[in-house]
């Protein structure tokens, strides 16, 4: 950062604020880019003489020493002013409806959280409780689905709690999630998105049965793959005693794995012949599994993930759904770190089915405690994503700051819910 006299500011400069202190100014940021007359009237009126400013992150030079910084020596209205106070009152209605949205995301992650324990209870009950554990699952896809149907629209959200090892309960929370959502875009009735739902939450079941090791492992030897894959014969086995077990559930439990091409397990399924519900919910394992490795230091980014999805293993999925998934979840997805127009850092938090591009995002800012994180609703601001960023890119301390979990979890709430 450099000084600067505040009658060379313009349009296109990115200054900082810090030294003046986040309540002692009228902008949402201690940190942006200008961008408006508007601005620099409330800038001037702070009644600074300098003010630092970032040469690199700025898209234009200061005006020149010689030059006055706008208006004519004839002006007697105090218009500087006037732009203080409305931009004071407008920050001061912000905060308040901030301090509305940072309630709701906690409630949202407090409810993953209980779903997420509910659903580890469900698992838990398998094979010895099973027509129990059925009708838990059951219960809890169904309190989802009836929050999307008969929606207009749906947000989608990442839930960024700090949390204990989840296990295998949040990636089946996950691909549920995942897969209603993909479901719901692909217009299915509501039966359906219940059967999907649950199908979504146990179709890893047989997993229990393995090693750890071997579920958690990157790399297998032909032995130890051969024993990965038997999972879905163990999943088949520990729903076998669930009374009148739909056929749909248990073609997602079996059918996850098959690829479109015919080079999946368990039995080199190929198109059409792939029950649809299972080629839905191939598609969310996938997308989770690539964000949420055991191994978080080779996790995806949620677009490269998506990226990785479409481009490099496209053959393995259905054209048309994968496509559909891709378009729901957006450009930026939850979990994405982005740059915004003024320059600033940020995490997308949620996106809008109706506007994808405008994403609500959290805000690095190291002179602001995470706890009280910036939420920026790119709705409702003249600000827009620039681009993604990966975050092997970025500073550790921005990365800690806007994901200290490591993980990509989801919640969905419809409009009316």
């Amino acid at each position: 950062m450099q000084k600067l006299s505040v009658d060379r500011l313009r349009p296109g400069l990115y200054v900082s604020l810090a030294s003046v202190g986040w309540m002692r100014h009228p902008f949402l940021l201690n940190e942006f880019r200008i961008s408006s007359e508007k601005q620099l009237a409330a800038l001037r009126e702070l009644g600074i003489a300098t003010i630092d400013w970032d040469p690199a992150r700025s898209t234009a030079e200061p005006l020149p020493e010689t030059q006055p910084a706008g208006g004519s020596e004839d002006d007697t209205v105090d218009f500087g002013a006037a732009a203080l106070d409305a931009m004071l009152d407008e920050k001061r209605a912000r905060l308040e409806h901030l301090r509305q949205r940072r309630e709701g995301l906690a409630r949202r992650e407090r409810q993953f959280e209980q779903e997420a324990a509910a659903a580890a209870e469900i698992l838990k009950g398998f094979p010895a409780r099973a027509n129990e554990a059925h009708a838990r699952c059951k219960a809890l896809v169904a309190d989802v689905v009836a929050g999307l149907v008969g929606t207009e629209s749906m947000v989608v959200h990442l839930v960024n709690q700090k949390a204990r090892d989840p296990g295998p309960s949040a990636h089946a929370l996950n691909v549920m999630v995942l897969s209603l959502l993909l479901g719901r875009a692909a217009r299915l009735l509501e039966d359906e998105l219940r059967l999907l739902g649950v199908g979504a939450l146990l179709h890893d079941l047989g997993k229990a049965e393995l090693p750890p090791r071997i579920v958690r492992a990157a790399e297998r030897t032909p032995p130890e793959e051969t024993y990965y894959r038997a999972h879905i014969g163990y999943g088949i086995k520990a729903l076998a005693a669930v009374r009148e077990l739909p056929v749909a559930v248990r073609n997602i439990v079996a059918c996850h794995h098959e690829h479109s091409d015919g080079s999946g397990f368990p039995n080199a399924l190929a198109g059409e012949k792939i029950p649809r519900l299972a080629r839905i919910v191939a598609i969310a394992n996938r997308y989770d599994n690539l964000c949420n490795p055991f191994d978080l230091t080779t996790a995806k980014t949620p677009s490269v993930a998506l990226r990785q999805l479409f481009a490099a293993e496209g053959k393995h999925f259905d054209g048309t759904l994968l496509q559909l998934f891709v378009k729901t979840l957006g450009v930026f997805p939850p979990g994405s770190f982005v740059q915004l127009s003024n320059g600033a850092t940020g995490l997308v938090i949620e996106t809008h089915e109706d506007d994808l591009l405008h994403p609500l995002v959290m805000l690095y800012d190291r002179d602001v405690p995470r706890s009280e994180a910036m939420l920026l609703d790119l709705k409702e601001v003249e600000l827009k994503v620039e681009s993604a960023l990966s975050p092997a890119r970025l500073p550790l301390e921005v990365v800690e700051y806007l994901a200290p979990r490591g993980r990509v979890d989801y919640y969905v709430e419809g409009a009316g819910g």
